[in-house]
């Protein structure tokens, strides 16, 4: 794919909402002798990870997400200022499962919303995990932690019963990877 960036240029920007997790700009932008408008959703970035059990599950959460309700996915949370992704994941595994991964290996990025968006979406994976807490949720936050077999989750997948984008492109790029 041709890297089109050199040559786009955004003049200035004007933020038309400010709020806890997402702000919205509207960018001028130049490219290619044109001049159009784009309104992009500022929203800080995201590690996830898909963790084995060594006996063959996988831990998910069961949390709500309003306004469409519980949904299972991998553990994830998004990065505080500066934080690295790699600490953030480590982090987050933690604080919603009560887990801590003794080897992560990274897996993917990507971005969910693109050409609206700025979110990216670190992907990791743990292979060796130990209890080393209990759950430590935000007040806002509804979960239970649910292990289920890795071969389950992707026929889920394909069912359309698990619809998370972190979760989808983690186990599916894990999937293809082992050749699963």
């Amino acid at each position: 794919m041709m890297n089109n960036r050199m040559t786009q240029k955004k003049s200035n920007k004007k933020k038309v909402y400010d709020g806890k997790n997402i702000s919205v700009n509207i960018h001028n932008v130049s490219f290619r002798k044109k001049k159009f408008k784009r309104e992009i959703i500022e929203q800080k970035s995201a590690s996830a990870v898909l963790a084995f059990d060594g006996k063959g599950n996988i831990l998910l959460v069961r949390q709500h997400r309003f306004p469409h309700g519980f949904v299972f996915e991998i553990p994830a949370g998004t990065l505080s200022k500066n934080e690295n992704p790699r600490v953030c994941a480590i982090r987050e595994f933690i604080e919603e499962t009560g887990y801590k991964p003794k080897k992560l290996k990274h897996l993917i990025n990507y971005y969910p919303f693109i050409g609206y968006n700025t979110q990216k979406i670190h992907c990791y994976v743990a292979q060796d995990i130990e209890k080393v807490s209990e759950i430590k949720l935000e007040y806002d936050e509804f979960l239970t932690l649910v292990k289920m077999d890795f071969k389950k989750l992707l026929k889920m997948i394909v069912s359309g019963k698990i619809v998370d984008s972190k979760t989808i492109c983690a186990a599916l790029t894990y999937a293809n990877s082992k050749k699963v």
